[in-house]
């Protein structure tokens, strides 16, 4: 199991939002590359980095993105807005090891086998999910597409994994979708990423018994409910 500390940028600052929506922001801190630097002095080996603004069409953040790459200067996943070859690109010229596909990948099917085949273990599909079905724009639309069918569809494309978040525990320190995770894990032959509601150690174990091979943490991490350098200490392979 490998811990990743979230980073999700909205209007210039690093924020946490409760249950996906926009209205309930929870955290702010106005130094990003500052958090990059702390969870990288806690022993973090990789960054999770999401540009909220762009997977809402709120505008974009890939200038910023790239200041938080160079100063985190390690392996690093990028999401949240990638809805075209240009934008993929740009994450990787910023420095990211892996691109996070959302909402294009819900919705075109075909351009995803197009991306996955150019870019081969580099691209990692987000499944966000309220009560199973797979939503996209930015949480906002529902896609009509199960979870667990999907990610069984993923299975057969080159990607580097799978990440599973249950959006409705997002922020809410209550604990992850261990049956989702669990029938994705199932399902999906790709490595899975869990997120949503992890709060704890125990957390992050019961969700390595259930088949996930990583966790993305937020809330948990900026809140100080989870101890960075315990949880980067043990949960890095």
């Amino acid at each position: 199991m490998i811990a990743i500390p979230a980073l999700d940028l909205r209007e210039g600052a690093c924020v946490q939002l409760v249950g996906g929506s926009y209205d309930d922001e929870r955290v702010r801190e106005d130094d990003p590359l500052a958090v990059a630097r702390r969870w990288r002095a806690a022993g973090f080996r990789t960054l999770h980095v999401v540009d909220l603004d762009a997977a809402t069409g709120r505008g974009e953040q890939s200038a910023l993105v790239a200041r938080v790459l160079d100063a985190w200067a390690g392996d690093a996943q990028v999401g949240g807005g990638l809805r075209d070859e240009t934008a993929i690109e740009r994450a990787f010229a910023a420095g990211a090891s892996r691109a996070v596909i959302g909402t294009r990948a819900v919705e075109d099917r075909a351009w995803l086998t197009r991306v996955s085949s150019r870019w081969p273990g580099r691209l990692v599909g987000a499944l966000d999910a309220r009560a199973r079905e797979v939503v996209a724009r930015g949480w906002t639309a529902s896609s009509g597409t199960g979870a667990v069918t999907l990610a069984a569809e993923l299975s057969e494309l080159p990607l580097a994994g799978v990440l599973v978040t249950a959006v409705a525990n997002e922020g809410r320190l209550a604990g992850p979708d261990l049956d989702t995770t669990s029938a994705v894990a199932a399902a999906c032959s790709l490595p899975v990423t869990a997120s949503g509601g992890i709060a704890s150690p125990e957390d992050l174990r019961a969700l390595a018994a259930r088949g996930a091979r990583a966790a993305v943490l937020g809330m948990a991490l900026y809140t100080g409910a989870l101890d960075a350098r315990a949880v980067a200490g043990e949960f890095h392979t």
